[in-house]
C-alpha cells in the first residue's frame, strides 16, 4: 500500500503567534514530554514569582515548572505567555506582570498600524 506522497510535517521548537494578541510566543518542549508557549525574550527572577508559575530552563533547552521556595536570589525563571497577554483577561497576579501586559498591548497596537521592517533591512543612517 502506498502513502499520500505528502510529508507529514511537524511542529517543532521555535516561535508562534499568539491568536489573542498576534505576539510571538515561545513553544518549548518540558521534561514531561509535553510543550508550553512561554514569552519570548524574557528571564524574570525567580523569586518575583509564585511557585507554581515559574518555568526553569535544563541544560538540554528544556523547561519544568520550578516549585522550590525560597530560591536562590539569583535563579532566573520564564512565564507563560498567556500570562503576560494582553489579549486575555486574567487577574492582577503581580504588579510587573500588569505593567508588562501593558506593554504588550501597546507593542501589538504598533504592530498592526506600523510593521517594523525585518532586522537588516532598515537602511542605515547617514553618519558623515
Amino acid at each position: 500500500m502506498r502513502g499520500s506522497g505528502r510529508r507529514v510535517t511537524r511542529i517543532g521548537i521555535g516561535q508562534l503567534h499568539c491568536p489573542y494578541c498576534g505576539l510571538p510566543q515561545d513553544r518549548v518542549p518540558t521534561l514531561e514530554h509535553d510543550w508550553v508557549l512561554l514569552e519570548p525574550e524574557m528571564r524574570v527572577p525567580a523569586h518575583l514569582v509564585p511557585a507554581e508559575h515559574r518555568w526553569i530552563e535544563t541544560s538540554d533547552g528544556k523547561v519544568t515548572v520550578y516549585g522550590v521556595c525560597p530560591v536562590d536570589g539569583a535563579q532566573q525563571c520564564r512565564i507563560e505567555h498567556r500570562l503576560a497577554c494582553a489579549g486575555q483577561a486574567l487577574p492582577d497576579l503581580w504588579p510587573w506582570l500588569t505593567s508588562m501586559r501593558s506593554e504588550n498591548g501597546r507593542k501589538a497596537l504598533r504592530q498592526e498600524t506600523d510593521p517594523e521592517p525585518p532586522p537588516g533591512d532598515a537602511p542605515l543612517p547617514n553618519v558623515g
